[in-house]
């Protein structure tokens, strides 16, 4: 494999494991790392607290607008090894913007990589699945369905 597909595929992996740990509690990342004997790691980036600016458009293809701000947290964390992770996540919880940048970075690394992926990623993965498609079934039993009848002319 090239340096480039190598790469790209890389950035896939990372941003698939940021869109579940974005989703998953801060909790629930801190008890599948307990299962994982860290390295040693420091905050490059102490965790901290700021907003970001949403931004809109109406019908899709209008220019764009300001909607509003968003609070988020964000961190980075760098392995002992090099590796570099960041952390970002909707809100005021420093401690899972730290978590999600100490994934990242294990991601990355060749030690932890395949780790993480199976004791970590995986599983909050399919916990965010069932917990969608619980919330897809209790939608679908409130599902009205309309009977629209229409009046012949004349």
């Amino acid at each position: 494999m090239d340096s480039v597909s190598q790469h790209n595929t890389q950035q896939a992996q990372r941003k698939a494991a940021m869109a579940v740990l974005a989703h998953a509690e801060a909790g629930e990342i801190a008890a599948r790392l307990r299962t994982i004997s860290l390295p040693g790691h420091q905050d490059l980036r102490e965790p901290e607290n700021g907003l970001v600016m949403l931004r809109g458009r109406v019908g899709g293809d209008g220019a764009p607008f300001n909607l509003g701000e968003a609070t988020v947290s964000r961190a980075a964390v760098r392995l002992a090894s090099g590796e570099v992770g960041f952390g970002y996540t909707l809100g005021r919880n420093s401690e899972k913007a730290r978590l999600i940048a100490l994934c990242d970075a294990l991601v990355q690394s060749r030690d932890f990589g395949a780790a993480v992926e199976r004791d970590v990623i995986a599983p909050l993965r399919e916990q965010l699945m069932v917990r969608r498609k619980q919330q897809a079934e209790e939608t679908a039993a409130t599902k009205v369905d309309f009977y629209t009848m229409v009046r012949g002319e004349g």
